[in-house]
C-alpha cells in the first residue's frame, strides 16, 4: 500500500501487477546534504536498486549548513512530497530539518547515521560534526589528482616509457573498457595507464618487463564486442563494414589477447557482463592482495 501525506502519495503507481498491487512508477526522493551530497548518491543507488518498476524523481539539495537553509528548501519538498533522505552532522540543523519533515508527515532517515553511531560506541569517541570531512585539501586528495593526471597522460599507450610508475597497467582489445576503468581507478587514487592489444601491432617490450605495476587484462566476449563495436562506428557516422566488426576477425583478436594474458601470467577480468564499478573492486582486491604479499 502506498504511503499517503495530506492526501497525497508520495509515490504514483500506474496500473496493478498481478497480485492486485500497485505498481510504483514514480517516487521523489529528495537528498538533502551539508556536503556535496555524493554519498546520498551512492546509498540511494544502491538501495533502489533492490526495487523494481520504481523510476525515482531525484531532488538534491547539497550544502544545507544552516537552519535558514533548510526553511527555504523544505517549501520546495513539500511542493513535491517523498521520502528524504539526509546526510547532517550538525545537531541544531538536523533538528530543524526532522521537525520540518515531521511537520509535513515526511518520512525522513538519516543514511549513515547507525554507521556513524557504532563507530562512536566501538571507538569510544564523539563525532567531529564537522560537514565535508571527507572532501578535505589533504595528502589523500592531492594524490588523487596526480593520479588522475597520470592516468590521462598514460591513455590508449600513450607515454609507455613511463608506466613502471603506475600502479596499475590494464591491457585489453579496442572497446574492452579500459579507458572508463583507467579513471574510475584513477579517482580511487591509483595511477593507471592503459594499453590497445593490436594483433598487427605488439605492444612495446617493456610491457613485459614491467616489476612495479600490476598488469591486469580485460576481456571481453566476442559477440557483445562486435555489438558495442558497431554501434560505436554507427555513432561516428562510419560504415560498419571492416574487420573490427567482422566476427571471425574479432573472436581470432579476443583468442590473441587471453593467449597473450596467459602466457605472462597476468589476471584476467571479464567485462562482458561486469559494471565499470564492479571491475574496477576486482582490480583493487587483486592490487590489494599482491601489495600485501609483497611487504
Amino acid at each position: 500500500m502506498l504511503a499517503v501525506v495530506n492526501g497525497f502519495p508520495l509515490a504514483q503507481s500506474t496500473g496493478f501487477s498481478t497480485t492486485g498491487e500497485p505498481r510504483v512508477s514514480k517516487l521523489h526522493l529528495h537528498l538533502v546534504s551539508d556536503s556535496t551530497g555524493e554519498t546520498l548518491e551512492t546509498v540511494a543507488k544502491a538501495a533502489l536498486a533492490q526495487f523494481d518498476d520504481v523510476e525515482p524523481i531525484r531532488h538534491y539539495w547539497p550544502m544545507v549548513r544552516t537552519p535558514g537553509h533548510v526553511e527555504r528548501i523544505m517549501g520546495e519538498i513539500a511542493q513535491n512530497p517523498g521520502l528524504v533522505l539526509f546526510t547532517i552532522v550538525n545537531a541544531d540543523i538536523r533538528v530543524a530539518l526532522e521537525k520540518r519533515c515531521s511537520a509535513l508527515g515526511l518520512p525522513h532517515v538519516g543514511a549513515i547515521d547507525p554507521v556513524m553511531d557504532a563507530l562512536s560506541n566501538v571507538l569510544g569517541k564523539p563525532l567531529k560534526a564537522r560537514p565535508g570531512l571527507q572532501h578535505m585539501l589533504d595528502d589523500a586528495y592531492f594524490a588523487r589528482v596526480e593520479a588522475i593526471q597520470f592516468t590521462i597522460a598514460h591513455d590508449d599507450g600513450l607515454n609507455w616509457e613511463n608506466w613502471e610508475k603506475a600502479d596499475i597497467v590494464l591491457a585489453g582489445v579496442s572497446r574492452s573498457s579500459k579507458t572508463p576503468t583507467s579513471i574510475y581507478l584513477a579517482n580511487r587514487g591509483y595511477k593507471t595507464a592503459n594499453i590497445p592489444v593490436v594483433v598487427e601491432s605488439p605492444p612495446p617490450d617493456l610491457l613485459f618487463k614491467l616489476q612495479h605495476p600490476l598488469v591486469v587484462g580485460l576481456v571481453t566476449n566476442p559477440e557483445r564486442l562486435v555489438q558495442i563495436r558497431r554501434n560505436r562506428l554507427l555513432a561516428l557516422n562510419q560504415a560498419p563494414d571492416t574487420d573490427y566488426v567482422d566476427q571471425d576477425a574479432v573472436t581470432r583478436e579476443a583468442a590473441f589477447a587471453r593467449r597473450m594474458f596467459a602466457d605472462n601470467d597476468w589476471p584476467v577480468i571479464d567485462m562482458t557482463r561486469r559494471s565499470i564499478e564492479e571491475a574496477a573492486a576486482a582490480i583493487i582486491n587483486i592490487y590489494t592482495e599482491r601489495k600485501g604479499k609483497k611487504t
